[in-house]
């Protein structure tokens, strides 16, 4: 994370002095800069700082569970576990990538389906109105999934099929975040990770186009949502993680004092 941070740090001060964004928006973005944005100190700092949460989310990916001996999972936890990872791990191919193709987006929409899946038996009790959720969760990012492959196919798919998809994503990770507050295996910091990652979108658009009006930065919108992709990156890691944190593992009952002899 360190590297990283020191590379976003030079990029944002060639930029300054060159005057071009290309370098710094295509690391901290992981996207080619957007036409007509210019290299204002401004719209440096809002790159430069969606940057830095992404190095803060590679750093929560990489720390991995808490040391220690971990507890016993069963298989559904460790089912959930592998899912959990899998789906961050498709957020991080814009590291490699300068733009998704549509089956990747699709991958991504099944790769949550499965979580949301999995999600359930491992809540348990915590999760409430559990069928519902199920189906609301499945509906979101399987709806999302069908969307992406019928727009490649020609397919018009209607604007109100996907905002009930969107609706729906939302709601199911409501419940999810519900449950995760009640449940003592994840830790408040996690859940608020989650909560932020829904409440940046929108929060973060507002100040991106705000800034893409002041400060002509074009890709404010891009810098909003690769924000607000990080936190969704740690909510899953972290949620992974504690899974397997020692800490939730059962302590051993201390022996009882033994007695001496009675003469």
């Amino acid at each position: 994370m360190g590297v990283y941070v020191a590379a976003l740090a030079i990029c944002a001060a060639i930029a300054l002095a060159a005057g071009d964004l290309g370098v710094l928006w295509r690391l901290a973005l992981f996207t080619e800069a957007a036409e007509g944005a210019a290299a204002t100190w401004p719209n440096v700092l809002v790159v430069l700082l969606t940057g830095i949460a992404w190095a803060w989310a590679l750093w929560q990916c990489l720390r991995g569970p808490l040391a220690g001996p971990p507890p016993e999972l069963d298989r559904d936890t460790r089912r959930l576990r592998v899912a959990l990872y899998a789906a961050a791990a498709s957020w991080l191919l814009y590291l490699l990538v300068p733009s998704w193709p549509w089956w990747a987006e699709a991958l991504d929409a099944v790769v949550m389906c499965v979580v949301v899946l999995l999600f359930q038996p491992v809540l348990g009790r915590n999760l409430e109105h559990a069928g519902q959720a199920r189906v609301t969760g499945v509906l979101g990012y399987g709806g999302a999934a069908a969307i992406k492959t019928l727009d490649v196919l020609g397919q018009p798919v209607p604007e109100l099929f996907s905002l009930i998809c969107g609706l729906a994503a939302l709601i199911w990770t409501v419940l999810v975040l519900r449950a995760q507050r009640w449940d003592r295996r994840w830790q408040r910091a996690t859940v608020r990770y989650g909560i932020a990652a829904l409440v940046a979108p929108l929060v973060l658009g507002l100040v991106g186009s705000l800034l893409a009006s002041v400060g002509n930065l074009h890709g404010a919108a891009t810098a909003a949502a690769g924000a607000a992709g990080a936190l969704m990156v740690i909510w899953l890691v972290r949620s992974a993680h504690e899974l397997a944190d020692p800490h939730h593992q059962p302590a051993s009952p201390l022996p009882l004092p033994v007695r001496p002899p009675t003469p």
